[in-house]
């Protein structure tokens, strides 16, 4: 699939709709079984198997499974930061202990959301991360994420480079996922690596 940088937002709407139509036809059996097959890929990727603190994110639906994959980051002794939706769309943090550390939060106009039950520590506490695993619906071969649009992740990145820190990131997506070219805006910060069910994907940015 190819898309041209031109007609950014509607390209990134039309794509979109695209991603999540052949998202939507997965069975819950199928997001299961690649969910163990993320995990099971991620001992061949360092950025997540050679470092002390992930910020990661919790799946909803039939978005790449990440329960596996926590539960595999902690069992190695990693510390795994979670999000925490803020009212303005920013993201907070907490630390994710297990399957009971999380809770179901309805957030106003929102899907629920599994959120870490602990104390939050705050929008800051990302900069600690040493991988930043980020959601999206596709990556291209530069490396750019074509993310769901709501802008959290964006704030996060932004403020990772005002605080100078440079983890490694992630995008968790499927192999059809893996695409040519991606429109983009001059803001849009590529990533370092892709994971999928079948393969590490590694970018030269």
């Amino acid at each position: 699939m190819n898309a041209a940088p031109r007609g950014t937002d509607s390209g990134k709407r039309m794509l979109r709709r695209e991603f999540l139509s052949v998202r939507n036809r997965l069975t819950e059996d199928d997001v299961q079984e690649k969910a163990a097959q993320f995990a099971a890929r991620a001992a061949d990727l360092p950025a997540l198997c050679q470092v002390s603190t992930v910020a990661a994110y919790v799946s909803m639906g039939t978005e790449p499974g990440t329960g596996a994959l926590l539960d595999w980051l902690r069992g190695r002794g990693t510390r795994v930061l979670l999000p925490v939706l803020l009212a303005d769309n920013d993201l907070s943090w907490g630390e994710y202990t297990g399957p009971g550390s999380l809770a179901t939060v309805r957030h106003p106009g929102r899907m629920a959301l599994r959120e870490p039950a602990g104390p939050p520590l705050g929008t800051g506490a990302v900069l600690a991360a040493d991988t930043v695993l980020l959601p999206g619906l596709a990556v291209d071969h530069a490396g750019i994420r074509l993310g769901r649009g709501g802008g959290s992740y964006d704030r996060v990145l932004a403020r990772l480079a005002r605080a100078g820190a440079d983890p490694a990131l992630v995008v968790l997506v499927y192999e059809g996922e893996v695409v040519e070219a991606l429109p983009h805006e001059p803001h849009d910060q590529p990533v370092h690596a892709a994971l999928t069910p079948a393969a590490v994907h590694r970018f030269a940015i």
